[in-house]
């Protein structure tokens, strides 16, 4: 395992491919973890809203506008 390690920090050019695959690889961890905790978000706040329609604190009209207006458009500006 030494010897593997030695290898690809005497060779620049591993090295490099090493750490741009590590920076590839902890980037796409973090995309997927940030997509996950955006999920759950989003989820919870449609529990909150259908409980709050539920106790009558809020119409469905009300609710559905609030789901909507979270909503982003991908690729526009505005």
């Amino acid at each position: 395992m030494q010897s593997i390690v030695a290898e690809i920090l005497q060779d620049e050019d591993k090295m490099l491919l090493v750490l741009g695959a590590g920076v590839i690889a902890l980037w796409l961890l973090l995309r997927v973890f940030s997509g996950v905790l955006t999920t759950m978000a989003r989820e919870r706040t449609k529990r909150e809203i259908a409980a709050y329609i539920a106790e009558g604190s809020m119409t469905p009209e009300q609710g559905e506008r609030l789901i909507k207006a979270g909503k982003r458009s991908r690729g526009s500006c505005g």
